[in-house]
């Protein structure tokens, strides 16, 4: 899709607000719009994209050879840090001649939105986040190749490291393990730093791996983590039992598996966030172990780990084919254990497609 087609739909975003123009600034939703990865650092780098005028953009000095990249045909604003970038702001802003601006409200860090509001006081400044992110939750089949390639690279080191788990090594050991084989497999970087957890701590959602907990037989062992790839991020959970398991982790494990399979039998496009959630929290709560829920069932998965939509109830965003979410069911021992189980789901027009592949059924590694 050019370059003028993706920001069009920003236009498209502005005109439905009733505003001027949409802002970006670098992260996911500006990085798709341009095709190119740009950081935030000290120095700010702005894309508006008024809704019936040309764009306009705001660029470091520095960087005006990567922007060159990006074929960008409207005003290009730069500055030096030797000048700062105040002066950049007041002319982009006199540019533009706008009166109201939607921003990302959870990416625009504070001081890019004082300099607009120091340039221009008077400018009204809305917060459009879930507006703008909208825009990426259906995927197209780029994407989805990419996200693709993020699990399946994943779930080949994932397969290798529990085959070279053995008892007596710290979690630390094993996300060593890990995160060698992730990018021995061609990730481009962690999705998130993984989640490595045994015995007890595998009942914190979002334990860190110890380096001095040796994990011991009988012990419960959830992996969560993600690799990414090509700008997109895989997120998947498998919880294994190691050298035997009881049978209380048996039946948590049988039970957070039908949660898990319940909420994808209810997937398909239409449905809605809340019904997901809804039936594979249903499940939880109906078991003996209700007490042990803590999580909601999911959320989006794209360029960010967690992104639109999320799947909980009391979402009732209706979900078109081409969203991806997480399918993550769990129950939560504190002091004893826990049970995770996550797949990675697209959302289709008759129903979904898993695109995590990994096995579910209980294992038992024998270490």
């Amino acid at each position: 899709m050019p370059l003028a087609d993706r920001l069009a739909a920003y236009a498209a975003v502005a005109s439905e607000l009733g505003v001027d123009a949409v802002s970006l600034v670098p992260g996911p939703n500006f990085n798709r719009a341009v095709q190119h990865a740009f950081s935030s650092h000290e120095r700010p780098l702005l894309l508006v994209i008024p809704a019936d005028r040309p764009p306009a953009a705001l660029v470091p000095n520095l960087e005006l050879g990567s922007w060159a990249q990006v074929g960008f045909d409207g005003a290009v604003f730069n500055w030096r840090d030797q000048d700062g970038y105040a002066a950049a702001f007041g002319d982009l802003m006199r540019h533009l001649s706008i009166t109201s601006l939607a921003v990302e409200g959870q990416v625009m860090r504070v001081f890019v939105h004082h300099a607009l509001k120091t340039a221009q006081p008077d400018l009204t400044i809305l917060d459009a986040e879930r507006e703008i992110s909208a825009l990426r939750m259906i995927k197209t089949p780029q994407d989805i190749a990419a996200l693709q390639s993020a699990i399946d690279l994943s779930e080949r080191a994932l397969k290798d490291t529990l085959a070279r788990v053995k008892l007596g090594q710290t979690e630390a050991e094993i996300e060593r393990m890990l995160v060698q084989r992730l990018f021995e497999e061609g990730a481009d970087d962690l999705a998130f730093a993984p989640i490595v957890a045994a015995g007890d701590a595998s009942a914190m959602p979002h334990a860190k791996a110890r380096p001095d907990y040796r994990v011991k037989a009988g012990d419960t062992l959830l992996i969560d983590f993600g690799a990414r790839k090509n700008g997109f991020c895989s997120d998947i959970t498998r919880t294994v039992f190691l050298d035997h398991v009881t049978d209380e982790g048996r039946a948590v494990y049988d039970t957070v598996l039908r949660a898990n399979l319940a909420g994808l039998a209810v997937t398909r496009a239409g449905v809605t966030a809340h019904e997901i959630d809804d039936a594979a929290t249903s499940v939880l709560e109906d078991s003996p172990f209700a007490d042990r829920i803590r999580t909601k069932t999911g959320h989006g998965l794209g360029r960010e780990v967690h992104e639109a939509p999320y799947v909980m109830r009391g979402n009732h965003m209706v979900l078109p084919a081409g969203t991806v979410y997480t399918n993550e069911p769990g129950l939560y021992r504190l002091g004893g254990f826990g049970v995770r189980i996550e797949d990675d789901v697209l959302i289709t027009d008759d129903g979904y497609e898993t695109l995590t592949h990994f096995p579910k059924e209980l294992t038992v590694l024998s270490c």
